[in-house]
């Protein structure tokens, strides 16, 4: 278990030392060595874990990181936007920064000569002519993204010197907000960052205040590399004095998918999907909903936008059932230079074999009142349905997609057991969830269990929430 924890707090490090531009790797010689005698007293009596440990902090040979920021303000099916990355080459317990910069410089600047088609969606509502590296997390399932993201890097010319990349790590802001509450408050340029102000202060720095200091275009993310001076100066410190709490918490974030990780090594992903951490769609004999959104073109207006996401199923007088997944978008903002219209492409992730019906709430455009197109297809072994939708600030808007339950399901449910495993798309927060499931026949039994008040009928109405994958059972009476 020791050795556990040093991984998961390695993986904060590692991230922190791409935020912080190699600080780790100049000032912090004093943590390098305590996790190498860690790994050195422990390998004895941990020898699998002293070895993934070993490979990820790059003993055995280099190792190369591609860090992506995902910026959930700006939410995309595989996290974020990925506003800015990082390179970085871990040798021996030391971290090299190779290259961190904000997409945009690679995907104006890198190679042009490259074919690379995009999703209909984001050539149509974001109006570009190719597939670039900072639209390159279109799939909700992270392993399928990375391999994108890097076969763009790589066709865009990112690399540089560098023979390969070893693994994809991705975090959200989130990452830093949580640390911040254990580290507390920092002050950079007498302007002091919490966990309640991180996100968008950092977001004004990046969009607008640059310009105020004097910074060209393409210097306006360097002001990242003061932000985690300030932060690393103390946390290399902190880790060893709240060790528990970072443990604790990077558990919590690995589980609510904001830190995810991809390996091309097929061994390393294996063992990252079997602790969950690798934000992969799982397989599933049973019903399935993953809720996927992608905010295309409308700033960072995720930050006001509360999601309620309801699920319900019914019988019909042929002996299937039809489901319905429905979210309601509460846009709490106003137009600033931060929060514009919602401009939301949806894709609803559902059991393979489900027969679309219909759709209410989808738009041809922000400006048009038209029913827009609902388009279809299979991924990753689930069917799914997506549709356009925007959300004026200040409004509550509503988009549904309802559609016939596969075959298999229909049979499970007549025989007597219906399984649910809901996914929440990478990086979202505080989704609620509530399922009202009507079975036509009574139900004997269910997991998790409804309030007393409900048992007896034939119905499985309960409340929940997406902050990490769910799953539910019910044993139906026949």
């Amino acid at each position: 278990m020791r050795i556990l924890k040093i991984i998961l707090i390695s993986v904060l490090i590692l991230i922190a030392g791409a935020v912080g531009f190699g600080y780790w790797s100049i000032k912090s010689g004093n943590l390098q060595k305590a996790v190498v005698n860690e790994v050195t007293n422990k390998m004895a009596n941990n020898p699998g874990e002293k070895n993934l440990l070993q490979t990820v902090l790059g003993f055995e040979k280099p190792r190369t990181y591609l860090i992506l920021f995902l910026n959930n303000t700006e939410m995309r099916p595989g996290g974020g936007f990925i506003g800015a990355y990082a390179l970085l080459q871990m040798d021996k317990g030391t971290p090299h920064l190779l290259k961190v910069e904000g997409t945009e410089i690679l995907d104006n600047t890198g190679k042009k000569d490259f074919e690379s088609i995009a999703p209909e969606p984001i050539t149509k509502f974001l109006k570009v002519s190719r597939w670039y590296f900072r639209d390159s997390n279109w799939s909700p399932d992270f392993s399928s993204s990375s391999q994108k993201s890097i076969e763009l890097f790589l066709k865009q010319g990112g690399l540089g010197d560098v023979s390969n990349i070893d693994a994809v790590i991705g975090f959200t802001p989130a990452v830093i907000e949580e640390v911040l509450k254990i580290h507390g408050p920092i002050t950079i340029n007498n302007e002091e960052f919490t966990a309640a102000n991180f996100t968008e202060k950092l977001e004004y720095e990046v969009e607008y205040g640059y310009k105020a200091k004097g910074l060209e275009f393409a210097e306006r993310k360097n002001m990242l590399r003061d932000l985690a001076y300030s932060l690393l100066a103390n946390l290399r410190y902190d880790v060893f004095k709240n060790w528990q709490k970072y443990y604790d918490l990077s558990l919590r974030l690995l589980k609510e998918k904001q830190v995810i990780f991809y390996a091309q090594n097929n061994e390393e992903q294996a063992a990252l999907v079997s602790k969950d951490w690798a934000g992969k769609m799982k397989s599933s004999s049973g019903d399935y909903l993953l809720w996927a959104d992608a905010n295309l073109g409308s700033l960072k207006t995720d930050a006001a936008i509360t999601r309620e996401l309801s699920y319900s199923i019914a019988p019909t007088n042929t002996n299937k059932f039809v489901a319905t997944a429905k979210m309601k978008f509460i846009h709490r903002g106003k137009f600033d230079w931060r929060t514009s219209r919602y401009r939301d492409y949806v894709r609803v992730f559902v059991a393979e074999g489900s027969k679309f019906i219909k759709a209410v709430g989808t738009m041809e455009s922000e400006k048009s009142l038209k029913p827009g197109v609902v388009d279809q297809g299979i991924e990753n072994g689930r069917q799914w349905f997506g549709g356009f939708i925007a959300v004026e600030p200040g409004h509550t808007s509503e988009l549904s997609f309802q559609y016939y339950l596969p075959e298999n399901i229909n049979t499970a449910i007549n025989d007597g057991e219906y399984n649910l495993l809901t996914q929440k798309q990478v990086g979202t927060n505080d989704v609620k969830l509530t399922l009202g499931l009507d079975f036509g026949k009574k139900l004997l039994s269910a997991t998790p269990g409804e309030d007393e008040i409900k048992h007896g009928d034939n119905r499985y109405d309960l409340l929940s929430d997406l902050r990490e994958d769910r799953e539910f059972k019910v044993i139906i009476g026949k």
